[in-house]
């Protein structure tokens, strides 16, 4: 796939600084694809011809969509704004291609689930959100199924760390160095995923499946608070990790308590197992962290 794509470009929407977005840039440039990498001042996301003039002129080979309103609490009062980037926008992207034919990997969330079953989560699994993220996300997801693209991939993903960009772990790590002792949500589980192995697995969606729904995040599962105590003890830090329940910690926007997903689906897909969160997380703190510390 590297020799046939090194003349297409790979349009990257959040790829200037998104979290997720920074990942797939460095990944697809590794696999010798041409990248345009955009940020929010490129792009009129409330606009369907200023979207449709761009991807004309770029003509991509691949477009991978990592925009969303992403933040939990402020969505619940900022409906408009969540569901101009979380369905509005998708559902611009997904008419503003040339070609029905192009490929396009847009990426939601774990919150579509409201997080009231115990076993790991399928992309069958009937989504029940429980906040306006979630649900402005699910309808993203609704909005471009429903639009005529053969090559469309959806992939849910969860509890994203990587370089970049301050997330949980880099916050835990920052907080550590200020606080003998960090209070940390231990009865909410999820699917730690490192931005950059979500990167390699999914091209191997591009190379290898057909379009569809996929999960996709790093095997196993953790607690916030069991992801940051390994955080933490990689990093060599002696602060002190307190488990706390999520009453204890109240927040405008109520998490889902279990939303671990299954990869079954991708991993019968690609033959790719993912690899356990603690490797990922090891890379992550020893190649990223240390480095730029």
């Amino acid at each position: 796939m590297n020799d046939a794509n090194t003349d297409q470009t790979a349009v990257v929407f959040g790829g200037k600084r998104g979290l997720l977005g920074q990942a797939l840039v460095q990944t697809l440039q590794e696999q010798g694809w041409r990248v345009c990498a955009l940020g929010r001042e490129d792009v009129d996301v409330d606009s369907q011809e200023a979207l449709t003039d761009l991807l004309s002129r770029l003509r991509p080979g691949a477009v991978f969509n990592t925009v969303a309103y992403t933040q939990v609490d402020a969505a619940e009062t900022d409906v408009q704004n969540a569901r101009l980037l979380n369905q509005s926008f998708p559902c611009r992207l997904g008419r503003a291609l040339p070609s029905p034919e192009i490929p396009v990997v847009h990426f939601s969330t774990d919150f579509v689930f409201g997080g009231d079953q115990r076993t790991p989560y399928t992309p069958l699994d009937t989504p029940r959100p429980g906040t306006v993220y979630g649900k402005t996300k699910l309808e993203g997801e609704k909005a471009l199924l429903q639009l005529d693209l053969r090559r469309l991939f959806i992939v849910r993903t969860a509890w994203l760390f990587g370089p970049g960009k301050e997330n949980f772990v880099s916050k835990m790590l920052k907080l550590s160095a200020e606080h003998s002792r960090l209070r940390v949500v231990h009865d909410q589980i999820g699917s730690p995923t490192y931005t950059l192995d979500l990167a390699a697995y999914t091209l191997h969606l591009l190379e290898k499946t057909p379009a569809g729904l996929y999960h996709i995040a790093n095997s196993g599962r953790a607690s916030w608070c069991e992801l940051a105590s390994e955080a933490l003890a990689l990093y060599g830090s002696s602060c002190q990790v307190e488990a706390i329940t999520a009453a204890e910690y109240p927040q405008q926007a109520v998490r889902p308590a279990y939303s671990v997903l299954d990869n079954t689906a991708f991993s019968q897909a690609t033959g790719i197992k993912p690899r356990p969160w603690p490797q990922a997380l090891r890379d992550y703190i020893y190649l990223s962290v240390e480095c730029s510390g």
